[in-house]
């Protein structure tokens, strides 16, 4: 997908911002309505599921729109009765309608306070004091996966050394590394060390101290979390040092992939953890 057009990149940024922004609408919709909002939903997550690893996100969105369909529509899953017969679907009553109706109009009404707050930062005081009498109910939030995307790659490499001049490289499962490595398709999984470096990548080791005590488990060379990794360079013993530097990835175009076999190329961004030994990771973990 990388290697497509930039007309094609701009044309599919369109139909995810207006799925996504102008479909949740039609939930509300009359019945065929809604459904054709929820097939689109399901599109999006499908076609999101099979060019990202997402984990279970895009599972667990999937499972949401399932509920936008009602049993008429569901009737091929209907349990089977004793006599072979379906379940018949039921309209529900007037009373029922009112009710859900109301409750879709007060959770539109809080979502759009959330999202005027997350856009503007504020929002006309009768809606300011509903939601804050809502939240305690957790009825809606302004919870977004990845509300605020990064436009770069950082990486994080990890590596070690006996005498602080000739450095290897720990690799990661799934996480980019190896520049000759192809990433890996692994949703729904979820590869939490590989998930969490991606986010450690974003500030620094200070604000990550579990970086740091995962950087002194390998110097005390911890099977556990040596398992987590594809490659130990220091398969006999541990090393004295370790570091962490920090490189942009980006995907090679067709031309150098064919030329090279790389699937990736990156730029050197600085340090990240500057050459520790134990003791000194140690001091750092309790700061």
């Amino acid at each position: 997908m990388e290697q497509l057009p930039q007309w094609f990149h701009r044309a599919s940024t369109l139909v995810v911002l207006v799925t996504e922004i102008g479909v949740p609408f039609l939930i509300f919709m009359p019945r065929r309505i809604r459904m054709f909002g929820a097939a689109c939903l399901l599109a999006l997550q499908l076609l999101i599921l099979i060019t990202g690893n997402y984990t279970f996100f895009n599972i667990l969105t999937m499972a949401l729109c399932l509920f936008l369909f009602d049993d008429r529509a569901l009737a091929w899953l209907a349990v089977k009765v004793r006599w072979g017969r379906a379940m018949s679907p039921q309209r529900p009553a007037r009373g029922e309608r009112a009710v859900a109706g109301a409750l879709a109009a007060l959770v539109l009404t809080l979502g759009i306070t959330r999202m005027s707050q997350s856009l503007s930062g504020d929002a006309p005081e009768p809606l300011r004091s509903l939601a804050r009498i809502a939240s305690p109910f957790q009825i809606v939030n302004s919870y977004g996966l990845f509300a605020v995307m990064t436009t770069s790659r950082p990486e994080i490499i990890v590596e070690g050394s006996n005498d602080d001049e000739t450095w290897l490289a720990y690799e990661f499962r799934y996480k980019p590394g190896d520049l000759y490595v192809a990433p890996r398709w692994v949703a729904p999984h979820q590869p939490r060390l590989d998930w969490q470096m991606w986010f450690a990548a974003l500030s620094n080791y200070r604000a990550n101290l579990w970086f740091v005590a995962f950087a002194a488990r390998l110097l005390e060379g911890s099977p556990p979390v040596l398992g987590l990794l594809e490659k130990n360079p220091f398969p006999d013993r541990p090393p004295r040092y370790v570091r962490a530097v920090v490189f942009e990835y980006k995907f090679t175009d067709w031309p150098e992939r064919r030329k090279t076999g790389a699937w990736w190329k990156r730029e050197p961004k600085g340090t990240y953890l500057p050459p520790m030994g134990l003791r000194a990771l140690s001091r750092a973990k309790t700061r």
